[in-house]
């Protein structure tokens, strides 16, 4: 059995959106409102939406907040369906050896906050005495390579066969000038690699699925819910950067880059992904303290 592997980003299933379709047309009047009964039965017992509206509409505003700092930022990313649509980059190109330079700079210190993140969430969600962290911190620690890759174009990857290399396509090394955005992605492959082939986090992963899945209308389960554990631990690595980094750009902006690549105009997700904006929506549902921080632009709650 071939090794598992990881890619960043989500690809549109297009045929099976297209069968989708076309079942969900053949449906009978008859099946589709019984449906509707069970479904309308189901929701005055368990609300899909966990959350008061208060708090749904200061996570919506939080992702305008990221969105629009992206536009604001110098240094923001390019969304995801952006770099979908440019040419490769040579290996050679000055914004690709730029950013694999950063990206390598920036390793061993994603690999510390990286470490420091699984023990909050572990102990966050009271999982400190099933998961045994050592082989995990351990698989973490001997990652030493960053590998630019033309072929990987808007893509990081890692494959558990080669576990001491992140690969990262040209064009997204380009498409992340800033620190925050590049320590946020070094830290979702960084976790995928602790996970390692023995599902070691799958507890975890779980646990951020399931309290996604109950604060919000979206399913998050399985792979989705490695990924977004995957993008929480990146948040959290840069959060923590930006503390040890004091400055004088606003904070609004500097946590809106770890997450800003996901600011997309078509917004499509698949069944190992949630889509971008969805991404950034239940990574602020689950850390409300960050979504307050992108909103009031300071670590103190308002008055």
């Amino acid at each position: 059995m071939l090794p598992k592997s990881y890619s960043y980003f989500p690809r549109v299933l297009l045929a099976l959106s297209l069968v989708l379709q076309v079942a969900a047309l053949a449906v009978d009047e008859s099946s589709a409102q019984t449906r509707r009964q069970r479904q309308a039965r189901s929701q005055a017992s368990h609300p899909r939406h966990g959350m008061p509206p208060v708090d749904r509409d200061l996570v919506e505003r939080g992702i305008t907040a990221v969105c629009m700092e992206r536009v604001r930022d110098p240094k923001g990313s390019v969304p995801i369906d952006d770099m979908q649509t440019r040419p490769s980059l040579p290996l050679g190109s000055p914004e690709a050896v730029e950013g694999a330079e950063r990206a390598q700079r920036l390793l061993p210190l994603a690999k510390s906050l990286v470490v420091k993140s699984m023990n909050q969430l572990t102990e966050r969600f009271g999982l400190s005495r099933k998961i045994r962290l050592q082989g995990a911190i351990a698989r973490v620690q001997a990652v030493r390579r960053i590998r630019p890759d033309m072929e990987s174009r808007d893509n990081a990857s890692v494959y558990l066969r080669t576990p001491h290399t992140i690969t990262f396509g040209t064009i997204f090394l380009a498409s992340l000038p800033s620190d925050e955005a590049m320590l946020s992605v070094l830290s979702h492959e960084l976790l995928h690699i602790a996970d390692g082939d023995q599902d070691s986090l799958r507890l975890l992963f779980r646990a951020v699925g399931d309290r996604a899945s109950n604060l919000t209308a979206l399913t998050v389960h399985r792979q989705r819910a490695e990924e977004l554990t995957c993008d929480l631990v990146g948040a959290m690595a840069a959060r923590a950067f930006i503390s040890q980094t004091p400055g004088y750009e606003p904070l609004t902006r500097r946590i809106s880059r770890a997450v800003a690549h996901n600011c997309v105009t078509e917004d499509e997700g698949d069944e190992d992904h949630l889509s971008p904006r969805n991404t950034i929506r239940a990574l602020l549902t689950i850390d409300p303290k960050l979504t307050k921080e992108l909103v009031y632009g300071t670590e103190e709650d308002p008055d």
